[in-house]
């Protein structure tokens, strides 16, 4: 960086300390650090776990030995710039040293050979990582965008060097708005590499909501257990043969900390709050989200019969943008656990766990929401609540669902649960952390770290986008939640009909019937494998005064009219599928429509599946509203702004978890590819470059052609004058058959 933009970055700090206007050059600087796992392969092919001290500052990332904050003028071994490039993907617990660690990994987009892996205690530090390279990528882009001269300044640093000796490394200090720590320090990181089980306490920059999706599960509270309340699914329990329970409880603690808490089969912590399943040993480990556990257990304190029983299980678990945990457990089979002799082999009932941060204003005080939910067969409820006894107390399924209380009981006796503060925000005018401005190469052996990601020069977005970008961060940083802390029913989010499209225009007929696509149009409710666009009053959107209440309302009407679905499949992924003949944009029709977005879905299996939906404008897109920033934007902003909510309407209860209703930036999710030719945008959509993704999409395959998904786009807004949200447009897609997609290589 020039010596006048230090000047500007410090100047910056101190207008924004005593003033509420800034202007677009600005924007505070971030600096995040703290202690990580630096995972990799050396050069002799040995696998390598070094304790390393992370800092990224701006756009810039720094590697340490030791900590530069107490140790001033240390030199990194490790440097690099973050770009809009930059790919950062969760990948789950890996065991490392014989315990577990969670692992995120990131790469080059254009690139991705090049990868780096670093690893934490816990699977929020992980998140909290994950936003730190976020943050940095739009530092990037801004930068970026100022002007000419900080473009070619970008253009001239040298690209990392991910082989050999560590590459020469030149000074990059300059002002600061906040200092943020992550994690708890060198010392618990110490204790936990001495002995790496899961760690029990991490908090979240995030506090969860409900989703984004109004749902018609009706659930009646039927007994209350040690504070903790049980409930039935009167809605969708009618004229089924099983039952969905549920206990739910609030624990003081945070929702990492409980999510560690469950996952752990360590029997001597499992025995204190898991009165039936603490007998568990890990089997199989799929990857980083997924295993397979063995457990026994003697139900002699249940019923009188004392046969010992055992059991298999599969776990799933993700995380949500938000910080909501979802584990998903269903019973299972594996070679390496046949029949025992001495044991009689059971099925678990299948189960969610589902642990979400409520909103709280003290660090000192976390608090979340633990709800466990249960399927149980309809005969054994229905006999429990007539008899009106406490026979239920000698069930199996009352012991699971008492397993919140233990939780409870668990942590509420371990106060240090409750004390952690694993992100701490720090005012300050200038770091006080410098590089020597010497050039400096290691000569000891060489960890190989991808702690750079190229920066780009083309971007071309204006500093509206910037300073939205920014509104966010302050937001984020400030640990406001994301949820919604109360639908306001009453009004509904309207479509800026006459803000996003030209209003001096006529509107052109948008007939479906006019189009041709490969997946027909339902006619009704029970047609089958085809597709229809419901109007948007199921999906909940941030109203006009979000920014200060976090309310959200009712969608309205889509802005754009799906005119036509694209189901295919193919031996490869099919990407620009906009260019291919038999796209509708390539139609007469197609490329006399002033405006098309496509959304194509590329869903991972064998073959590869594509969902192409074709969203149409009766007019052209005005160039200054949102949607016209987001067509001719970067991809980074349009990788901060494409959001989707997704919802099963009718299906099987674990598919409705596993896929939920939050609202999803799919570009921060998943990787997202675009394409603006001509009279359209498409969005290709890799579901398949997220192992979470992967696990969810393989799960809603083996259900499809029993399932109703709907699913809404909308372009996020983040500033006042951008709300309320509008919805881009809706499909539903009933009961899909994979044999109907259109083979592309016939």
């Amino acid at each position: 960086m020039s010596s006048a933009s230090s000047v500007m970055m410090k100047k910056m700090v101190n207008n924004g300390e005593g003033s509420e206007e800034t202007t677009p050059e600005e924007r505070p600087l971030y600096e995040y650090s703290g202690w990580v796992y630096h995972l990799g392969i050396n050069s002799i092919g040995h696998e390598y776990c070094h304790l390393r001290f992370l800092l990224i500052r701006g756009k810039y990332v720094l590697m340490f030995k030791r900590n530069p904050h107490e140790n001033p003028g240390i030199r990194p071994i490790r440097k690099g710039v973050v770009g809009r490039t930059l790919m950062v993907e969760e990948v789950g617990r890996r065991k490392v040293n014989s315990g577990d660690l969670y692992v995120m990994r990131f790469y080059n987009r254009l690139d991705e050979t090049k990868k780096g892996e670093i690893a934490c205690a816990s699977a929020g530090e992980i998140r909290q990582w994950m936003e730190a390279f976020d943050h940095a990528k739009q530092q990037a882009e801004y930068e970026l965008s100022t002007g000419s001269s900080t473009r070619n300044k970008l253009n001239m640093e040298d690209e990392i060097n991910l082989e050999g000796h560590r590459p020469r490394v030149r000074r990059y200090a300059y002002g600061l708005k906040k200092l943020i720590k992550i994690g708890q320090g060198l010392e618990s990181l110490l204790r936990q590499s001495s002995n790496l089980s899961v760690k029990d306490r991490i908090d979240s920059y995030f506090e969860g909501g409900s989703g984004d999706a109004i749902e018609a599960q009706e659930w009646k509270c039927v007994r209350q257990i040690n504070g903790i309340r049980i409930f039935e699914d009167v809605a969708s329990a009618k004229g089924d043969r099983v039952f969905l329970v549920k206990s739910v409880g609030v624990i003081d603690a945070s929702a990492d900390a409980v999510f560690e808490v469950i996952l752990n089969l360590d029997r001597k912590k499992r025995y204190e709050w898991d009165m039936l399943t603490g007998d568990l040993e890990l089997v199989d480990s799929v990857d980083g989200h997924y295993d397979v556990v063995y457990g026994t257990f003697d139900p002699k304190y249940l019923t009188r019969w004392h046969s010992k029983k055992d059991f298999v299980f599969s776990r799933q678990w993700f995380q949500g943008q938000d910080g909501t945990y979802t584990i998903l457990q269903l019973p299972a089979v594996h070679k390496k656990r046949p029949p025992r002799s001495g044991y009689r082999r059971t099925k678990i009932n299948p189960s969610t766990w589902e642990i979400r941060n409520l909103n709280t204003y003290s660090l000192n005080a976390p608090r979340c929401l633990v709800t466990q939910m249960l399927e149980i067969h309809s005969m054994g409820w229905c006999r429990w609540k007539k008899n009106k006894s406490t026979k239920f107390e000698k069930t199996i399924p009352y012991a699971l669902l008492c397993q919140v209380a233990g939780l409870k009981e668990f942590i509420g006796a371990n106060p240090a649960f409750a004390f952690h503060t694993p992100a701490t925000v720090i005012d300050s005018k200038i770091s006080d952390v410098s590089v020597s401005s010497s050039d400096h190469e290691d000569t000891e052996l060489p960890d190989e770290f991808y702690d750079a990601i190229e920066d780009d020069s083309s971007s071309e977005d204006d500093s509206d986008n910037d300073r939205g970008e920014e509104k966010e961060k302050k937001v984020k940083l400030k640990n406001v939640s994301w949820a919604i802390t109360s639908l306001a029913l009453k009004r509904t989010a309207v479509p800026h009909g006459s803000e996003e499209l030209d209003p001096d225009l006529p509107p052109v007929d948008l007939n479906p019937s006019q189009f041709c696509g490969t997946m027909h149009q339902g006619k009704d409710d029970n047609d089958i494998n085809c597709w229809t666009s419901p109007y948007g009053s199921k999906f909940v959107v941030r109203g006009k005064t979000y920014l200060k209440d976090n309310c959200k309302v009712k969608g309205g009407e889509p802005l754009l009219k799906l005119i036509a679905v694209d189901w295919l499949n193919a031996g490869h992924s099919i990407e620009r599928f906009a260019l291919h003949p038999k796209s509708l944009v390539q139609s007469e029709a197609g490329k006399k429509l002033p405006f098309v977005l496509i959304i194509n879905l590329e869903v991972p299996a064998k073959p590869n599946y594509s969902l192409v939906l074709y969203y149409a404008a009766d007019r052209p897109v005005k160039k200054s509203s949102l949607l016209g920033k987001f067509v001719d934007g970067t991809d980074t902003f349009r990788d901060s702004r494409f959001k989707l909510i997704p919802s099963i309407d009718e299906g099987y209860w674990m598919v409705k978890r596993a896929v939920g209703t939050k609202a999803c930036l799919l570009g921060k999710a998943v990787t997202c590819r675009y394409l603006r030719q001509d009279n359209f945008l498409e969005i290709d959509v890799d579901i398949g470059s997220s192992s979470v993704a992967r696990s969810i999409i393989g799960l809603v395959l083996g259900y499809v052609t029993s399932i109703v998904v709907d699913l809404a786009i909308l372009i996020e807004a983040k500033e006042e004058d951008e709300l309320p949200e509008y919805i881009l447009g809706t499909v539903r897609l009933n009961r899909v058959r994979l044999d109907s997609a259109v083979s592309l290589e016939d």
